[in-house]
């Protein structure tokens, strides 16, 4: 029984160190998630819409744990996304006229935006390798493939879908705080 009472003394003090440290850890826990909502925060603030930013990060499952680079990465990725919803949104569109010159318009713009997916391929490639200049050039030429699509839209005074507008307006918005952010490396 003496060995009993002499293990207890030992097991004892080592339980209460190990529910110590669970509580701790489960209380630093709630800390972590708080300080990456704080990084988005202050990752995204400098955009022109930091909310645009924000959506954009809280919708990747990875961006509550990413770092500033992570950041980037992620809001580069949305961009990507958008320029394939575009894409997609120009050629059912060209699809749907019968018009020769409208549906050039629209193809030329599908094929903008299908480079501009391109260039943003190349700017997460620039960004891993923390060529920051390189990275801003790449996501500032897919920003010009949109800008263009849109001149020529205007030029031709055609008013675009407004979901459509939308996405273009989000894809500048993101553009935006792409740049923002990668200045700030």
């Amino acid at each position: 029984m003496g060995s009993f009472t002499a293990s207890m003394l030992i097991v004892l003090p080592l339980y209460h160190l190990l529910l110590l440290l669970l509580f701790t850890s489960f209380e630093h826990a709630g800390k972590l998630v708080s300080a990456d909502d704080k990084l988005i925060e202050i990752e995204c603030h400098n955009a022109e819409v930091p909310a645009t930013c924000i959506q954009c990060l809280n919708s990747d499952p990875q961006g509550k744990l990413a770092d500033r680079l992570g950041i980037a990465t992620i809001v580069i990725n949305c961009l990507s996304s958008k320029a394939d919803i575009l894409a997609n949104n120009m050629s059912t569109l060209a699809s749907s006229v019968q018009d020769k010159n409208l549906k050039s318009l629209f193809k030329g713009c599908e094929h903008r935006f299908f480079q501009g997916k391109s260039d943003l391929s190349i700017a997460t490639i620039k960004l891993k390798s923390k060529d920051y200049d390189k990275t801003n050039h790449f996501v500032r030429t897919a920003l010009q493939q949109e800008i263009l699509c849109k001149k020529n839209v205007v030029k031709m005074k055609l008013r675009l879908p407004s979901n459509i507008l939308f996405e273009m307006r989000v894809y500048e918005e993101l553009s935006d705080a792409a740049m923002r952010i990668i200045d700030r490396f």
